[in-house]
């Protein structure tokens, strides 16, 4: 089985306390250490009974010097079950008396520390079968994990505590044991060995791939054919370039469909933009509720590049919706981005996002029955006796059925929405996470990035550079180092593979849109930089953590990409194109020897290795490189985004620039597009017209 993706946590230290802050804390009847954190996941604890300590050196140490078994206890701020444990069991005194007198329970905000969360959710699996958050997780003084559980319900963690209080007391040969086999589990897991042999990424390869993929897609309502159904973005970025390039009418239902159903679906807000996490059923219709950053930076890039595939309004209106939204109410005054919005408002899942008919019907007035007709609102509702707006795929027969034409339809559904979004605004807000995370800053500045190139507005592009100059100058440090967290003045906790992979992804995907050759040249260092900390000389990739990170007791390596694609198969990528953009055989080696490790797991569970097969695609097919110079650029720079080119590196400017390929490319007078691949390039054109066509897949 692929490891599930598994996210991130840690903490920083804020200086000082204010006097406002002891003030607050008079309040409490408890306080433990989390309330130094600025992690909101950590501070919702800080003043439970429990004595939560963060994961630090402090409450290691704490554990070993008193002998004691330690519970790790991950969660995140958005996270609906976390806080329901929370009020059953850590605001409980009976089970904080036994939960403090011993062990050493320590709380990690997942979304900081991944590489923590990766350890103990995978030990959750092997002493389970399953994982999820909260991830609650018992280990021995020195870390080594031995039992790893989810949510439960008070009455079920209190004997999960007294078993492993008597074990310890009575059998603690036994616990020793089983944290030594755990061990050994944990180090032999995702264990991915250098391939000797020739890469060899054939049509029958991707065909077959595609065949065994299809096992598992539900080709009537999009997605995976199972619940819950998440939107995994780079399946469907994977498989609309694989319809395209293979002309495979199969592959391009499946993309359609899922992107149809998502965006009608519950999952997606209709009235303030952006989607939950995933839904709870097979039809997109309830979601859960919390809304990601990680999520909709992918979502935006994916519906961009649809909308260059099959031109419908709703893809567009999904990204200026959803970025809308982020504009609103996800970005500080610097440009960074917020990690997530809650899944609860007053203490219930949904309640800022769900209506009454009586709701609506008050608010809307005459456009009340075309309303709740078109979203099917009912007094029942689809939702614990309330209404997750859900629209039709057919907007045609929904116009018909109210004999309106569809403008007419559109233009009542706007202002509709306009006037529930503002009464939805009086309502009390779900919290926001308002951490800032380097890699998923690098996914929503993509999204960004995305949006620009195939819908040329200027709002977005300036919103993707603001974010990568605050990437560059809050979040990078000496060396092209950079740190995990960003939030009030201060970056923290040294990034993981996954933020490299990230950023350096986006930065050349800036490059790309604009062609400034900073950003390729910051990308390159990020790869450097990684390359120097985190490479493994053994199996050719990388390792999750940096060498300059305290260990762990294991140091662990990612290769299945999931709701985030890995930061290997991201940096394979990375390592093909810089190696293309800046003539680096040796970086498209090193992408290509990382491909050839997992070509053959690919096969066996395809949705679990999607960014893997862009990397493969690209050795299936050269990318073509596709030069703009001339003080034209920019217009056939967006010219060019309007088109859907899979498999493509764009380079150029208004003047040849530093790079190899540009060389003696700029002609007096005119601005030229040059179409190459293996660095061979056809005669040059003026108008994109005349380009596309030498643009030939087949």
């Amino acid at each position: 089985m692929p490891k599930q993706l598994l996210l991130f946590l840690l903490l920083f230290l804020i200086t000082g306390c204010s006097s406002g802050r002891m003030q607050d804390q008079n309040k409490h009847e408890y306080t433990n250490r989390l309330v130094n954190e600025s992690s909101p996941y950590l501070l919702q604890h800080a003043h439970n009974p429990v004595d939560w300590q963060p994961w630090d050196k402090e409450a290691l140490n704490q554990a070993k010097e008193e002998d004691k078994l330690m519970i790790i206890s991950v969660g995140y701020a958005a996270c609906h079950w976390c806080h329901v444990m929370e009020h059953e069991s850590f605001e409980d005194s009976t089970v904080a008396s036994l939960m403090n007198e011993n062990f050493v329970s320590i709380k990690v905000d997942r979304e900081e520390r991944p590489d923590v969360d990766n350890i103990y959710m995978m030990a959750a699996y092997m002493t389970n079968g399953r994982g999820g958050w909260p991830l609650n997780a018992i280990a021995l003084p020195d870390g080594r994990p031995v039992f790893g559980g989810t949510y439960y319900p008070k009455d079920q963690w209190m004997k999960i505590l007294d078993y492993f209080i008597n074990a310890w007391k009575n059998d603690k040969e036994k616990l020793l044991d089983d944290a030594a086999k755990l061990e050994q589990g944990l180090k032999g897991n995702n264990v991915v060995l250098f391939n000797e042999n020739e890469l060899n990424v054939s049509d029958d390869y991707l065909n077959d791939v595609f065949k065994k993929w299809t096992e598992d897609i539900d080709f009537e309502g999009g997605g995976s054919a199972r619940a819950p159904k998440f939107p995994m973005p780079t399946n469907w970025e994977y498989l609309m370039d694989y319809a395209y390039l293979k002309n495979n009418s199969k592959a391009k239902e499946a993309v359609l469909v899922t992107l149809d159903n998502m965006a009608m679906g519950g999952i997606y807000d209709h009235l303030g933009g952006g989607f939950a996490r995933y839904s709870t059923d097979a039809i997109w219709l309830v979601p859960h509720f919390e809304k990601m950053l990680y999520d909709n930076g992918q979502l935006v890039s994916l519906y961009s590049k649809a909308y260059t595939f099959e031109q419908k309004q709703l893809y567009k209106d999904v990204v200026y919706e959803t970025l809308e939204w982020v504009e609103r109410e996800m970005t500080n005054d610097e440009g960074g981005f917020y990690s997530s919005l809650d899944a609860d408002s007053e203490g219930e899942e949904g309640k800022f996002y769900v209506w009454s008919l009586e709701e609506v019907e008050g608010l809307l007035g005459e456009d009340t029955k075309a309303f709740v007709k078109h979203y099917a609102v009912s007094e029942r509702g689809n939702f614990e006796e309330h209404n997750i707006f859900v629209e039709p795929l057919d907007e045609i027969a929904s116009a018909k059925s109210l004999s309106i034409s569809v403008e007419e339809l559109r233009a009542l559904i706007k202002r509709s929405k306009m006037k529930l979004m503002a009464e939805r605004e009086k309502r009390i807000r779900p919290g926001t996470d308002d951490k800032v995370l380097t890699g998923w800053n690098a996914l929503m500045l993509k999204g960004y990035v995305d949006a620009y190139t195939t819908f040329g507005e200027q709002k977005f592009l300036d919103a993707a550079l603001k974010n990568a100059e605050f990437i560059s100058k809050k979040c990078t440090h000496d060396n092209s180092r950079l740190t995990r967290t960003y939030k009030n003045g201060k970056a923290t906790i040294n990034a993981f593979i996954e933020d490299y992979a990230l950023v350096a992804d986006a930065f050349i995907q800036l490059y790309q849109a604009t062609f400034d050759e900073k950003w390729l040249y910051k990308a390159e260092e990020y790869v450097k930089y990684a390359q120097d900390h985190f490479y493994d000389d053994q199996s050719k990739g990388f390792f999750f953590t940096s060498d300059e990170d305290d260990p762990l007791i294991v140091r662990d390596q990612d290769w299945n990409d999931n709701v985030i694609p890995c930061g290997n198969s991201v940096m394979a990528e990375n390592l093909i194109k810089l190696g293309t953009l800046l003539y680096k055989q040796a970086y498209i080696d090193a992408g290509k020897q990382m491909l050839n490790n997992v070509i053959e797991d690919i096969k066996r569970q395809p949705r679990f290795f999607s960014n893997w097969l862009q990397v493969a695609t690209m050795t299936n097919f050269a990318p073509y490189e596709i030069a703009v110079v001339g003080n034209d650029y920019k217009k056939l720079r967006l010219d060019l985004g309007k088109e859907f080119i899979p498999n493509a590196i764009f380079l150029g400017g208004k003047n040849e620039g530093s790079l190899d390929l540009l060389k003696m490319k700029l002609q007096d007078g005119q601005t030229t597009i040059y179409v190459c691949q293996n660095k061979v390039c056809k005669f040059p054109v003026t108008e994109v017209s005349d380009a596309l066509p030498l643009i030939n897949y087949k």
